[in-house]
């Protein structure tokens, strides 16, 4: 409903002509607004917004729109700006709507800041609406350009949310430039919340280890739209909605604002000059939210104000702003002789795992961590659920806070010798300090080592130091080379520079394929190579002990039917990868353009098994790919299948594959993902079996099952529904009829059909609703190979 009433609302003010309306609330094309004139503001109709040039600093200024106050002495409440990341001179600086039909914002004349990039022959003219909305028009009522399509922190009500459009928090309460948090649509059209530093990144709201319809959420809606009405009622297309407190009310000003402490909330007033409340908040505990505190940090609640507090050992970085967290005042060596362990009761660090152990005692948790040198602290916790203690060692201790309910702690490494101050006991709140069982004395034997020196010849106590000193350097080196030759052995790929892929890639210009977690570019290495760049968001980046831990463990990989890969860069906030480019490029594209015949179809169909039989069962870590579909098979020149964008999705140790293992979101792409992924069932490596089931079924039939709603013989099933449904009528022995009933009509009957239907036979197997009945990806391969081999 609140839908429709936005649709109308837009019709009828675009119908309605913009040359009718006052001055004050207008600009006409050819005139400007100039920053040196004070009385250059636009203010709507009804008085209650106003447009122009903010204050945001010593003789800096930004264009923005704000909610006017009853007193002229007082700044307005600012809902929109164009240019917060870039503020504009106080002299000389104007806002132009030129003749061509396009608005700029330019800085002491000079430099454009910003433009809406529009044109129109018929005449055109900027207003400010009733509803704070500025809007670029046509004579002949066409929109060219409005505020509403880019908002900056705010949404006001009739203001449509949509997959194309985001808020980003402010840096600060005075500070209107971009912040650290962000709203919008995800990859699978749920309403996020994101914190993103450059440095970390993660999202908050809803958890990023619940999956959407956990949290009452509705994934993959099409329509992505969301939008607060008038009554205080907020509506979103993922199911997400809320009432404010105040709900009913009409003659009230409303704007759903994300703070600058990552808290969406919803502020309300009966009037001009009245003090705006909050009316509704997605966080009571502000706690919750990621980066509050910055790293090194513990964040406390008390129902009325948040505290941040340096872990012990630490001091702030920077003492005018908690969001750069803490940096330790220790240095930790490798040698787990030197620290111990303090515990910090009912804390909580999310995030940053490099291990996630359950039903672990103490005793293993605390010596998983004494193995690993980056290890920064280990978490113990009691799950009610499973009734066993899950331990969560850390590389980065971020997103800390304590509260009295959690049923787990913390345990921090801190050297030996540190020594805590009143403030830092107060807030560890335990005396418990858990040192390390393994330590052992030296001082005797250093006493008498060095008595023995003393009481030596000094020429045989410098030949000595000369021959004990000359063998530490040779063993140094030969320690030195095994290690380099150790990486390279383990890794077999190169460390690239950003700057080295960014000349290989031309500025990233060559866009050859593009996925949820990134984007693909062709490159021309130094060595004159053609390779493959894949660039990955930098909202689904690891921290990078993370990712080169998951980067080491690819390296390892080695099959003919996996894309090889050539290098990586992980430098700063940027994570890309590096593969060998494949001249035909994907399945995908190469079933669009019909070039496949049948004995191409086959042979693709068992090496893409091979590939996915290989991860799951044959290399050192168990391997869900989570993503199978042609457009991560690619081919090379001599057609050979090669499966890519394995290894980032989950990797997990033989073993471990069983109950539950933990994803944060869901995993793949529509029409391919098996039911597992929305009954809340344990996803095993049979997630993957189905997908490769459905990709043979778009190999024999040509078609797509995410193009299914263009298709009128599969509009009210799938794909998978399509194909069992056209063999109903066809008699289970005469294969030609079979596979002829759903064969790509492409191939004109040239096939053969035997052939054929083992591929066929072989998919339904994998395509079972019951994960169980489905056949291993070695079964599958060893099914096809039987006519493989009969073929050559």
């Amino acid at each position: 409903m609140g839908t429709y009433l936005f649709i109308f609302y837009v019709l009828s003010f675009a119908i309605s002509s913009p040359f009718s309306l006052s001055e004050s609330d207008s600009l006409s094309r050819g005139s400007s607004l100039s920053l040196e004139r004070k009385n250059d503001v636009l203010t709507s109709r009804n008085g209650v917004f106003s447009a122009g040039f903010y204050p945001v600093g010593v003789n800096a200024y930004c264009f923005a729109i704000w909610f006017n106050e009853a007193s002229q002495n007082h700044n307005g409440t600012v809902v929109w700006m164009a240019n917060r990341d870039q503020p504009v001179n106080g002299k000389g600086s104007k806002l132009m709507l030129r003749e061509a039909g396009d608005l700029i914002l330019s800085d002491a004349g000079r430099t454009t800041v910003w433009a809406t990039t529009t044109f129109s022959l018929k005449p055109v003219q900027l207003h400010l609406s009733d509803s704070g909305n500025m809007v670029l028009l046509a004579s002949d009522g066409v929109v060219l350009w409005q505020s509403f399509d880019s908002p900056t922190d705010t949404i006001l009500t009739n203001q449509p949310f949509t997959r194309n459009t985001n808020l980003v928090s402010s840096r600060s309460r005075g500070n209107f430039s971009s912040g650290f948090y962000k709203l919008f649509f995800d990859g699978h059209d749920v309403l996020r919340l994101n914190f993103d530093s450059k440095a970390l990144s993660s999202n908050y709201w809803p958890p990023e280890w619940a999956l959407p319809w956990d949290v009452g959420r509705v994934a993959y809606n099409h329509s992505t739209f969301a939008w607060l009405d008038p009554l205080g009622y907020f509506d979103s297309s993922d199911k997400f909605n809320f009432s404010s407190e105040d709900y009913g009310s009409r003659l009230i000003h409303r704007r759903l604002r994300l703070d600058h402490d990552g808290n969406l909330r919803l502020y309300s007033r009966k009037s001009l000059g009245d003090r705006w409340v909050v009316s509704w908040q997605a966080f009571h505990n502000p706690c919750k939210i990621h980066g509050v505190c910055g790293p090194n940090s513990l964040c406390t609640f008390d129902h009325f104000d948040r505290k941040c507090s340096c872990l012990p050992g630490h001091q702030m970085k920077n003492r005018e702003d908690w969001s750069y967290g803490c940096e330790p005042d220790f240095n930790l060596s490798c040698d787990e002789n030197e620290y111990r362990f303090l515990k910090l009761p009912r804390a909580e660090f999310y995030g940053y795992d490099f291990h996630s152990s359950p039903n672990y005692t103490f005793t293993d948790c605390q010596n998983l961590c004494l193995q690993r040198c980056e290890c920064k602290g280990f978490e113990h916790s009691f799950s009610l659920d499973e009734g066993i203690f899950n331990c969560y060692t850390k590389t980065l201790l971020t997103n800390g806070y304590q509260v009295p309910s959690y049923s787990g702690d913390t345990y921090i490494k801190l050297p030996k010798n540190y020594h805590l101050s009143d403030e830092e006991s107060k807030l560890n709140c335990s005396d418990r300090v858990i040192t390390h069982a393994k330590i052992k004395s030296h001082e005797n034997q250093t006493v008498r080592f060095i008595l023995w020196f003393a009481t030596g010849i000094g020429g045989l106590e410098i030949i000595s130091i000369l021959f004990v000193w000359c063998l530490l350097i040779k063993t140094q080196q030969n320690s030195t080379a095994n290690a380099r030759s150790n990486v390279l052995v383990t890794t077999r790929f190169k460390r690239f520079s950003f700057a080295e892929l960014k000349k290989a890639t031309r500025g990233f210009s060559q866009e050859i394929g593009r996925g949820s977690e990134g984007i693909v570019y062709k490159a021309i290495l130094s060595d004159s190579r053609v390779a493959a760049v894949k660039r990955l968001n930098e909202a689904s980046c690891q921290g990078e002990a993370e990712f080169l831990a998951e980067i080491s463990t690819i390296g390892r990989l080695n099959h003919m039917n996996l894309i090889e890969m050539w290098g990586y860069c992980a430098e700063g906030n940027h994570r890309l990868l590096v593969y060998e480019y494949l001249e035909h490029g994907s399945l995908d594209e190469n079933l669009s353009r019909n070039v496949l015949d049948w004995k191409k179809r086959f042979e693709i169909a068992v090496g893409t098994a091979k590939g996915l039989a290989y991860l799951h069962e044959e290399c050192l870590e168990w391997i869900l790919h989570c993503d199978v579909k042609p457009q991560n098979v690619l081919l090379s020149s001599n057609y050979q299948p090669k499966v890519a964008d394995f290894g980032l999705s989950k990797l997990l140790k033989r073993g471990e594959l069983i109950n539950k293992p933990s994803f944060s979101r869901i995993r793949g792409t529509r029409g391919y993902m098996a039911p597992e992924w929305v009954t809340n069932q344990s996803i095993t490596s049979k997630v993957d079996v189905y997908s490769y089931g459905v990709v043979v079924l778009e190999i024999l039939t040509g078609k797509s099952p995410t193009a299914i709603d263009g298709a009128k013989d599969m509009k009210h099933g799938g794909l998978v529904k399509w194909v069992k449904q056209s063999l109903i009528d066809a008699s289970s022995s005469e294969t030609t009829l079979r596979v002829e009933k759903i064969m790509d009509p492409s191939m004109k009957g040239e096939y053969d059909a035997e052939k054929m239907e083992t591929l066929l036979r072989a998919a339904l197997e994998c395509v079972a609703e019951d994960k169980d009945a489905r056949p291993t990806m070695s079964q599958v391969v060893e099914a096809l190979l039987h006519d493989h081999e009969n073929y050559h």
